[in-house]
């Protein structure tokens, strides 16, 4: 009995796996090539800018309306080209459709926010305990706002469907565990480069602040770290995929990837990369499953990895 039931979780881990090869198959298999080329140049294009001249750099030295302004116009812009691809190759009507119009000049202005706020309150007099508590406090505070914008936008469009997958129901989480395992030998690869290590650990820009339980201090800071990607995955694979999936099906995973994409303007420009390849597959993922947390346990699990890999890498090199 016992053998026929490590038999059955092996059976059932890879009728998972296959159930998500054979959802990405079936979408490079439907994909229109020239409009997923023009996609992918453009994308390496705006990187490309991006990284020569400091772009995300230039824009986070500008005061927080300016920020604001800069953010929304290129997400507005990257978001835009890739709807705009679809009606030119295509022949989508989409830009036609008010709603949908709408929904996509709101779109930017939610994530605009998220990148261009800036938070401060007065937790101590301590300096350096001030600024601890307001980086545990940053990702939360911004994870509650971000869900909450969503909701109302979710009411005015999309009431009568569940929350822009976030359901438990499809979920199953072996083959992201597997995702997870395959990722390893990559992330201790890159722990070894200096780019890197200058991001990872993020709490090492707050490393000094010196307390007696120290690891405690760090454990909350990685577990606030972590809600962040909640967020994340609403927005991108529930809200960017499942909400314009009603109009264009499988093609809003596409131009969600290109604006996910930019999001990591500013991270070593191999995690920028892989992030619009990583986008495209979490996109697929959550479009067939409609579930947004299998993306989150994998982006959660990535990230703490690199979180590992940061402190392992700067105790070794």
């Amino acid at each position: 009995m016992e053998q026929q039931g490590v038999v059955w979780q092996r059976t059932y881990k890879l009728s998972c796996m296959k159930k998500i090869v054979g959802y990405l198959r079936d979408y490079l298999k439907s994909l229109n090539k020239p409009l997923f080329l023009l996609a992918t140049l453009f994308t390496a294009l705006v990187v490309f800018v991006n990284y020569r001249f400091n772009l995300n750099k230039k824009i986070t030295r500008l005061d927080e309306p300016a920020q604001f302004a800069a953010w929304y116009s290129l997400f507005l812009l990257v978001f835009g080209y890739g709807y705009f691809l679809q009606v030119l190759f295509l022949k989508s009507r989409i830009f036609r459709n008010k709603k949908f119009l709408a929904l996509l000049f709101i779109t930017p202005a939610i994530f605009a926010w998220k990148m261009s706020a800036h938070i401060q309150y007065d937790f101590a007099t301590d300096l350096f305990a001030d600024e601890y508590w307001n980086a545990v406090v940053y990702w939360p505070f911004k994870v509650v706002v971000i869900v909450a914008m969503l909701h109302i936008v979710y009411r005015v469009f999309d009431k009568g469907q569940p929350f822009y997958g976030a359901t438990l129901k499809g979920f199953q989480p072996k083959p992201y565990v597997i995702m997870l395992l395959l990722m390893i030998p990559l992330i201790a690869l890159a722990s070894t480069q200096k780019d890197f290590l200058r991001m990872y650990p993020r709490f090492q820009s707050i490393e000094y602040l010196l307390q007696p339980n120290r690891g405690l201090y760090k454990l909350l800071y990685e577990l606030s770290y972590g809600t962040d990607f909640f967020s994340i995955e609403l927005f991108f694979r529930g809200f960017l995929v499942l909400a314009f999936a009603k109009w264009v099906g499988k093609e809003a995973v596409l131009p969600m990837a290109i604006f996910y994409c930019t999001i990591h303007f500013g991270k070593p420009l191999g995690e920028c990369v892989s992030s619009y390849f990583g986008g495209l597959i979490l996109g697929v993922v959550a479009y067939n499953t409609r579930t947004i947390f299998g993306g989150f346990l994998v982006h959660v699990g990535i990230a703490w990895l690199m979180e590992s890999g940061g402190y392992l890498g700067h105790q070794i090199f």
